[in-house]
């Protein structure tokens, strides 16, 4: 799946010292913002609304929601809305987009609708929005058969502006030639280099393809189905997406981008009606046309194995850098019943301790984990179960085939344990009684891929008929494995060999592309690119009139922070509690910190590995197999994970230690507090072989990460040498992290490991140093008292070992670079600034959202051909950060960055800027949260209301002078960059990490 943007918008907050002012709008504001909101208990089932009609109406009590399904009955557009009493309203319109090649067609045609409209004439109006906007989540993505683009948001005016931009995009879109060369592709003269091939989509995917577990899943995918639809590369293959023109991508608009192919989605609590008047008004001149028809359905083939090339694993790997694996053609993704059911199998087949191929293949040391592609995908007309592995050597490849049949062979015969089934099916009820923020969005994926192929998405909805008939359906899964494995006449086998040299081929192909096209271009029609290059970036750089876009104002937002009740306790005599009493549906969640604060910092990087390990080696008593499934019978999951903040009022003061999640119906709240006392008492480190596959498993997976998510890793390594907080997050989660247990997985010897582990355990759990959280409904909290404090009378005392006193911690500069094996790059500049409760830090943090929509995302994305790029602001670790993803030219990127502060340093920030960036503030500040995460700033990093508040008022307080200000006094010094990127990249004269 590809998307354009993703950010988090939503509702923002009004200055302290307007309280006054805006008492007097409070009740206009509210009846803009909450008009549309009505019941829809007046629909009813064959009733007309403007063009539509109503065609189905389900209840979903276990939801709390009504489905509604209806129709316009003059093009056939279908529209499914969920009322639902919920303030984050969503919407979504999208289509039909299967494809034919695999020129990236729909996808790039995603990017450019979002180039400007009839109705609002700017260049990228869904970026400009963001600024504009009160949105919970605005993004639009192509997945195999359908393209989509969503948002959310809590205020009404602000649901109208974003539908109407949404609708006249995807309608009415301008798709000029320009806005498909940026989006596109285009080939663009170098001064050095000569002729490159350009654009945002070719470098997303260049990016993409470099990336060995993508590149792994997408070919093993599309050897997996040939003739139908989905052996192309829906996103697009670099090496073919030179291959599509302007005018095929107006004729895929002008058939796909059609009411008779579409469907609308609406969830929340703002009324139906208005909604179908505004779409109706839009499609007013369409009539109803053909569905267009795609080969889906593979014809069996038997038996097959594939071998293919692909890049390197990490180093730490050695010799094993094989990726093999058995795809199985399974049910028609449409039978929701059985596509539920093999949903539930693959977890019992291959997830946790307790799965037979887990057993069968990692804990036997096979390989160091599964293949990017295992597990049962329901994205294709006819779903695939696939089973694999990464990290193996070529020889073993016939006993892992062996394995394999083997374990299906064995689950066919015998079946899973009726507890694991239990648990698999309480797990799924559990995860449904969750109250998320996103709750809608995630609703509206969940049905998706069905909708577009036909299948009614109510069926989706019905979860608890799904496990009901589950759990009576005797020796299902036995008759799935014979169905699809034992009597399977579709399968694949699929081999992927690394290549040293595979980046280098990469290269070289791309090369004689360019070749090739040049060879086909006259001096003249080389002339007319150069013309059309220069008319691009003089189109890039003109300034517009935004004034056609809608826009919500500072006066559309709540005058104040929403506050969280809580209550301080103590439990077990001394330690620390927080209670909050809320609407949880029934469920407890606890959390619970250790702290160290900055001491034993030989021991953070062992951190990682150690929250890892006590999930996943067991215990001194049980195995893991044995607490896994009561875990997932008993609690929604229990995860522990490192923990480091900084000092609000001292940058060189920080917190570190581990901090724990988990919850449970409050029916189980005694069993779940047993179960984290049993994993922090008595977790076994010196099962060494089960050691040694976690390590290879994480070594391998952290490395692998580093292709998709390189800019959060350049990022953590430039901020890595300014503040004690930062030094401590790349020991844990950067690129000293991925290095570390490269080693440790290369060195081989684990009993040093897991004495190390051990030490971790006495230095961190100890209930002198312990905080808790317990969020539940007002009938649950006894009952959690009663077991958190049984917990904490057998929680471990103060331990006996001493710290070793680490280096003091002095700031300073540099240039890190880090080659990898990718074909596009990132880059990061980092800069210390000030504390959270410094009068600065909110001025940088709304300069951060200007340079981002004013200078950077019009050089990095729409001039340099990046996917992405921006600056950030952590208010928390202060750190100021610059940073591109997937950009082609990274070493250009940082001159770029510098640009950018000569650009604030003399740019007249305009009011409608000021108010877009604060806006832009205001909302990530109030995204929805859970009910889990409720209160929990004071919790984790000790941000009270109060302080929440005066930070708001202080955003509100911010003046254009204030943005120039604290640029040139934090900006225009020192700092230090990073960036990872190939090895042919000259970057000489830089500090090179290894990983």
């Amino acid at each position: 799946m590809v998307g354009t943007v993703s950010c988090a918008r939503i509702l923002q907050a009004a200055s302290r010292a307007r309280l006054g002012a805006f008492s007097l709008k409070r009740s206009s504001q509210l009846a803009r913002r909450f008009s549309s909101t009505r019941s829809s208990s007046d629909i009813a089932l064959g009733q007309q609304m403007h063009g539509f009609l109503v065609e189905d109406i389900q209840s979903v009590s276990e939801l709390k929601l009504k489905a509604i399904r209806l129709r316009h009955e003059r093009t056939g557009m279908e529209w499914l809305h969920i009322d639902r009493d919920d303030a984050n309203n969503v919407f979504s319109i999208g289509f039909n987009t299967s494809v034919s090649d695999s020129t990236g067609v729909p996808h790039i045609l995603e990017h450019t609708t979002l180039c400007g409209s009839e109705k609002y004439p700017v260049r990228d109006p869904f970026f400009k929005m963001l600024n504009r906007s009160l949105s919970t989540f605005m993004n639009a993505w192509t997945a195999h058969d359908y393209t989509q683009y969503p948002f959310s948001t809590q205020n009404g005016q602000d649901y109208e502006n974003l539908q109407s931009v949404y609708l006249d995009a995807v309608f009415r879109p301008l798709l000029r030639e320009m806005d498909f060369r940026q989006e596109g592709w285009r080939m663009e003269r170098e001064k050095d280099l000569g002729w490159q091939i350009k654009g945002v989509v070719y470098n997303e995917m260049k990016g993409a393809f470099s990336d060995a577990g993508s590149l792994f899943a997408s070919r093993a995918e599309q050897q997996m189905f040939p003739g139908t639809t989905y052996q192309f590369e829906s996103g697009g293959d670099p090496q073919v997406i030179p291959e599509l023109t302007y005018e095929q991508l107006k004729e895929f608009h002008a058939r796909r981008y059609h009411p008779s192919n579409a469907r609308a989605y609406s969830y929340g609590s703002f009324a139906l009606a208005p909604q179908l008047k505004r779409v109706d008004a839009v499609i007013a001149g369409y009539t109803r046309q053909p569905p267009i028809v795609v080969p889906m359905d593979v014809q069996p083939f038997g038996e097959k194995m594939v071998t293919e090339f692909g890049p390197c694993e990490s180093s730490s790997a050695g010799d094993k850098q094989t990726k093999f694996s058995i795809s199985y053609l399974a049910n028609d993704m449409r039978n929701v019943y059985e596509t539920f059911a093999m949903s539930v199998f693959s977890g019992l087949l291959l997830h946790g301790a307790a799965a037979p191929m887990h057993q069968a293949l990692l804990d036997t040391h096979m390989g160091s984990d599964y293949s990017s592609n295992t597990g049962y995908s329901p994205f294709t007309r006819r779903a695939s179960l696939t089973v694999g592995l990464q990290g193996l050597a070529d020889a073993d490849i016939p006993m892992v085939e062996q394995r394999i049949s083997e374990t299906m062979a064995r689950v066919g015969e015998q079946g899973f344990e009726q507890r694991r089934v239990d648990a698999a099916l309480a797990s799924v009820e559990l995860a449904y009684k969750h109250k998320t923020g996103d709750f809608g969005m995630r609703l509206m994926q969940s049905v998706s891929t069905g909708w577009f192929h036909g299948v009614d998405p109510v069926e989706y909805l019905r979860v608890s008929e799904n496990v009901g008939r589950l759990r009576a359906d005797t020796g299902v899964f036995s008759k799935l494995v014979e169905k699809y494995v034992t009597k399977s006449n579709h399968k694949l086998k699929f081999v992927m060999l690394a290549d040293p040299r595979y980046m280098q081929g990469l290269n070289e192909k791309e090369h004689e592309l360019i070749q090739t096209k040049l060879a086909q271009l006259s001096p003249a029609d080389l002339e007319v690119l150069d013309a059309k290059n220069a008319e691009l970036a003089a189109e890039q750089g003109r300034t517009e009139d935004l004034s056609v876009l809608p826009t919500l104002t500072l006066d559309d937002v709540a005058p104040t922070a929403r506050r969280f009740a809580v209550d301080m306790g103590v439990c077990a005599e001394s330690v620390p509690v927080q209670w909050r009493t809320s609407a949880t549906n029934g469920i407890s969640y606890v959390r619970a910190i250790n702290a160290v604060r900055d001491k034993y910092p030989e021991l953070w990087p062992y951190m990682n590995l150690f929250c890892e390990a006590l999930t996943y080696q067991g215990t001194r008593s049980r195995t893991m197999a044995e607490i896994e499934t009561d875990m997932r019978l008993y609690t929604g999951g229990i995860s522990f994970a490192p923990f480091v903040t900084t000092d609000l009022g001292n940058l060189g003061h920080i917190e570190a230690g581990i901090s724990m999640g988990t919850h449970s119906l409050d029916a189980n709240i005694e069993r779940m507090y047993a179960l984290v006392q049993e994993l922090i008492l008595q977790t076994d480190f010196t099962n060494e072989s089960r050691l040694q596959a976690l390590v290879a498993s994480m070594a391998t997976n952290m490395y692998n990460d580093v292709a998709g998510s390189g800019h959060a890793y350049a990022r953590r390594l430039a901020a890595s040498t300014l503040t004690p907080e930062m030094r401590a997050v790349e020991a844990l989660d950067g690129l000293a992290q991925v290095r570390f247990l490269g080693d440790m997985r290369r060195s081989g010897d684990l009993r040093h490991v897991a004495e190390q582990l051990d030490k971790v355990r006495r230095v961190v759990f100890d209930r002198s140093t312990l905080r808790t959280a317990v969020t539940a409904n007002a009938n649950g909290v006894d009952a959690n008292q009663r077991a958190l404090e049984q917990m904490l009378h057998a929680y471990p005392s103060p331990t006996d070992l001493v710290s070793a006193d680490g280096p003091r911690f002095e700031p300073q500069t540099g240039q890190y670079f880090c080659p990898m094996p990718v074909a596009t790059g990132y880059a990061a500049q980092a800069t210390r600034c000030v504390p959270f409760v410094h009068a600065d830090s909110v001025k940088l943090q709304i300069l951060a959202k200007l340079m981002t929509s004013g200078f950077l995302h019009r050089e990095i994305r729409e001039r340099n051909g990046a996917y992405g790029g921006g600056a950030a602001y952590s208010a928390i670790q202060g750190i100021f950060s610059f940073y591109s993803y997937r950009d082609p030219v990274p070493r250009d990127t940082l001159a770029t960055f510098a640009k950018a502060v000569e650009w604030i340093s003399t740019h007249s920030v305009s009011d409608r800027e000021l108010r877009e960036a604060k806006l832009s503030v205001f909302g990530d500040l109030d995204a929805p949260l859970s009910a889990a995460d409720e209160g929990m700033a004071g919790f984790m990093s000790g941000v009270s209301d109060d302080m929440r508040q005066e930070r708001r008022d202080g955003f509100f307080a911010v003046e254009a002078k204030d943005l120039r200000d604290v640029a040139e006094k934090y900006l225009a010094g020192e700092h230090t960059s990073a960036v990872i990127g190939p090895e042919s990249l000259d970057m000489s004269g830089w500090t090179r990490v290894q990983v």
